[in-house]
């Protein structure tokens, strides 16, 4: 039988390799490599290196659902950045699915078909939590600007370690700061913070900005 301990080995390296490197950089040879074990012994727990990304890919898919079915719950800004700054975290713990998405799409297409359903999900997830920031009287926004602000929020989540590796200075490949970006994404929010709720938005401001 395969050893679960191994599995998980493999699992762990691959997913530090494929943050680190980059997806297309890093091949069964070199997870084996970066084990000590031989490509054969890999070979045994993972027949592919699709497999390997496929389990990956699900755990990814599983944080944000599990993120996803708790959106309708926020009801405060301090909530919100929360909610936030576990997406990130999320992201970040699996950089390479959002940083890497044209090869993964290209070369996994089934893959592909799961990261748009899974953007339809933070779609509609998005929307639920505009709706109830609105429902709780954070923000004051109509219908179509909630809509809209959705939209932002998850396209701004789905395209930040590729902003960030276009950033002079900035290297996607490492850890970038979850919290920082998601302060950056509540920004979008600021313009509809009742007032009653801004205090917390310019605690953050005062903390990631000085």
């Amino acid at each position: 039988m395969a050893s679960p301990n191994t599995r998980e080995r493999i699992l762990q390296a691959s997913l530090a390799l494929f943050n680190a490197q980059g997806l297309a950089a890093v091949s069964t040879h070199r997870i084996a490599a970066e084990l000590g074990i031989s490509p054969g012994n890999l070979h045994y727990h993972f027949k592919a290196k699709q497999l390997i990304v496929d389990r990956l890919f699900r755990r990814f898919e599983d944080r944000l659902e599990l993120l996803n079915a708790s959106s309708n719950s926020v009801r405060a800004i301090d909530d919100l950045w929360l909610a936030l700054h576990l997406r990130f975290e999320a992201i970040d713990a699996y950089r390479f699915v959002y940083r890497d998405m044209a090869f993964l799409a290209s070369e996994y297409p089934a893959l592909g078909q799961r990261a748009q359903a899974l953007t339809a999900q933070n779609l509609l997830a998005a929307q639920a939590l505009c709706e109830a920031l609105v429902a709780a009287g954070v923000i004051e926004a109509t219908a179509e600007e909630a809509q809209m602000l959705a939209l932002q929020m998850v396209f701004t989540t789905t395209c930040w370690l590729s902003f960030e590796r276009l950033v002079p200075g900035r290297d996607a490949l490492q850890q970038a700061d979850p919290g920082l970006a998601a302060y950056y994404t509540l920004t979008l929010v600021s313009p509809y913070v009742s007032r009653e709720s801004r205090a917390y938005l310019d605690y953050l401001r005062g903390k990631y900005l000085g």
